[in-house]
């Protein structure tokens, strides 16, 4: 497995890796500013990394080392643990280019609805954007990191949510926190699923 930072150079060195991550991820190493001063609830160090095009951020935490767990912080006031490194974590996203909203959906983090999400997301993702499971191929040979099967990823995503808690809670400058990446709604929420 790559470390965090030799998969962030080779983004940086290449153009077109960079442009075809930002496409299927939405992972963009040019907007690393959250926007507001944070800090993690355990005095860990916190290093924004990438952005997405909602305004939210990726951040690596801890002291520099080869793997580092990343953390999303949505612009909504969201945050919590997506992987336990950076590769883990491009390996949900590549592999669930919708976990957004499989944690959305998953009615406080429960693995069978995060399912029944991921199957809708799926069949509107086929539907409107054919070549994303090409691109998602390409992007993983690329990186040198691989595609697990969807029951698997949700699996990991859940876990490292479910482990935001204590050390890797975000907080402003006030104390306040974050709220979980875990929404409270079932996929029956979405009219266009039903």
């Amino acid at each position: 497995m790559k470390s965090d930072d030799e998969i962030l150079e080779m983004v940086r060195q290449d153009q077109g890796l960079a442009e075809l991550l930002w496409e299927v991820c939405e992972f963009d190493l040019s907007r690393g500013d959250h926007g507001e001063p944070v800090r993690l609830s355990s005095g860990h160090a916190l290093e924004a990394v990438a952005g997405d095009f909602t305004g939210g951020t990726f951040f690596l935490c801890g002291e520099r080392r080869s793997i580092r767990p990343v953390l999303y912080a949505s612009s909504e006031g969201e945050a919590g643990l997506i992987g336990h490194s950076l590769a883990e974590a491009l390996e949900v996203m590549i592999g669930l280019p919708s976990w957004r909203d499989c944690l959305k959906f998953s009615d406080g983090g429960d693995l069978v609805t995060m399912h029944a999400a991921a199957e809708h997301l799926e069949h509107d993702e086929l539907r409107d954007q054919p070549e994303l499971g090409a691109q998602r191929v390409q992007l993983a040979i690329a990186l040198s990191l691989d595609l697990a099967t969807v029951p698997l990823l949700l699996a990991r995503l859940r876990d490292a949510v479910a482990g935001t808690t204590p050390d890797f809670l975000l907080t402003v400058e006030t104390g306040e926190e974050y709220g979980s990446l875990f929404g409270p709604w079932l996929p029956s929420r979405n009219r266009a699923w039903s």
